[in-house]
């Protein structure tokens, strides 16, 4: 008996196929034509791999679904845990002009939280069911109110009981200081920096207010912090002025010792969307760039260079496990509210860091409540929050829920009302969707391909 399953014509010949499961085959024009006619003209080989990843039913459909229920539970099994990834926004205030800047339109008033917000907001994180939680300190700039990353790691633990608290910092380290650097090594604290590549690129992306490039106080905050033995990550965003630059972003990241980058697309959030002319690009754009970055990066790794691209990862993590990492814009339902939520400066709460991004635009419409009216239940319980939630099932929007991809992508309801005027995309192939598919395609051709070299270097990056 035949299962559900989405399917795509990857060459002439060759069809792609996956299902509910995460699971994935390839199937020549004769395989494909017996599945949906005859299975058993399959040879048996093929015939055990489509039963053995739930693509026929062998006997009864009602054994089969009993059978595979645990599996689709444990596929997902995010939507069964409760708010793990708090963001506290200290400030949105910045020493940085960046030219995509999504936390400031440059309009807003300069607004910075106090401790009884902070206190307010960290009581209703710690109210979370879950146990293990992540709090992440943004901004702006965040260590322009270090004193208050200072009072809620503090307070945090002592009021924490059994929970277990991750933190980490978002920050540009251009004003990072030997006694911030202390208590992040006591408390372990990551750090997590923006590195857009070489030298003129990242100037030309993030310059200081008064126009000089903050290139080499980013380059010396790095060296102070790994020297102190803290954890440190960069990420990358692309803009216009990215595309010729692929080899020196890698190259950069190389010199400094990092292990990975993380190609991000541009969103058309804040100041983004108001340069777009300037620093943006299409889908097709970016795909070329990116998978013309990730063939030298493949060629490094051909010369014994371990490095990888962490979109990569995500995906193929997704595709050859099955298991989702929890990444907040790679699930089915996101994690708008139920995985993650934004606490701003003034108190209101967000979804989601888009949320409180849009809401820097003038876009109140994923604010979920305020640390001084209202409880984790109520947050969770908000309309807002609902919305979110039921309009990033992919299975049930059009044009997502028949996707080949379906399985392993997600969809940002944020992202999707700042660019259509609507939680759902309007369109197919919209700006997400086709970069997310344009990178699908990438992959599931080199799995089709099955170059052992090359399958070697990006089963290594599995996580």
């Amino acid at each position: 008996m035949l299962n559900y399953f989405n399917f795509k014509k990857i060459t002439e010949s060759t069809y792609l196929l996956t299902n509910d499961f995460g699971n994935y085959c390839f199937l020549e024009t004769p395989e494909f034509k017996a599945i949906t006619t005859d299975p058993s003209a399959l040879c048996e080989e093929k015939h055990r791999e489509l039963i053995d990843k739930g693509f026929l039913i062998d006997g009864s459909s009602q054994r089969f679904l009993e059978s595979q229920t645990y599996r689709m539970r444990d596929s997902k099994n995010y939507v069964f845990t409760a708010t793990s990834l708090h963001i506290f926004v200290v400030t949105n205030q910045c020493n940085l002009n960046c030219v995509y800047c999504q936390a400031n339109n440059g309009l807003t008033l300069t607004r910075a939280m106090t401790e009884d917000t902070a206190k307010r907001a960290v009581d209703i994180a710690l109210s979370s069911p879950q146990k293990a939680l992540s709090f992440e300190f943004q901004g702006g700039e965040p260590l322009m109110n270090f004193p208050i990353i200072r009072y809620i790691v503090e307070y945090a633990e002592a009021g924490k009981g059994k929970k277990e608290i991750q933190y980490s910092v978002v920050t540009n380290l251009t004003a990072i200081t030997d006694e911030m650097i202390d208590f992040f090594r006591e408390h372990h604290v990551s750090i997590s920096t923006s590195l857009d590549g070489d030298r003129w690129l990242h100037n030309k992306n993030r310059s200081y207010s008064a126009g000089n490039g903050s290139f080499d106080r980013v380059l010396s905050g790095i060296k102070r912090v790994k020297a102190a033995g803290l954890t440190v990550g960069a990420i990358q965003t692309t803009t216009r002025y990215s595309f010729d630059r692929a080899e020196k972003i890698v190259d950069t990241y190389c010199d400094l010792g990092f292990s990975n980058v993380f190609l991000r697309p541009l969103s058309p959030l804040g100041k983004a969307k108001k340069a777009w002319e300037q620093i943006g690009y299409t889908p097709q754009e970016f795909v070329d760039f990116y998978k013309r970055t990730v063939a030298y990066i493949l060629e490094k790794n051909r010369k014994g260079i371990r490095f990888q691209e962490m979109y990569a990862s995500m995906f193929l993590t997704k595709i050859l496990t099955g298991y989702a990492l929890n990444y907040m814009e790679l699930r089915s339902p996101c994690g708008a509210g139920c995985g993650q939520l934004a606490y701003y400066t003034d108190g209101n709460v967000y979804s989601c860091d888009e949320g409180r991004m849009l809401a820097e635009m003038g876009i109140d419409a994923f604010k979920v409540g305020n640390v001084f009216t209202d409880s984790y239940k109520d947050l969770i319980q908000s309309s807002a929050c609902n919305v979110a939630c039921k309009a990033s099932v992919l299975e049930s929007i059009p044009a997502c829920c028949d996707c080949v991809y379906q399985p392993y992508c997600g969809i940002c309801p944020a992202v999707n009302l700042a660019l259509y005027d609507d939680v759902l995309p309007k369109t197919p192939e919209h700006y997400r969707c086709a970069i997310n598919k344009g990178i699908f395609d990438y992959y599931f051709g080199l799995l089709y391909e099955q170059d052992p070299c090359i399958m070697d270097i990006i089963k290594g990056w599995v996580l």
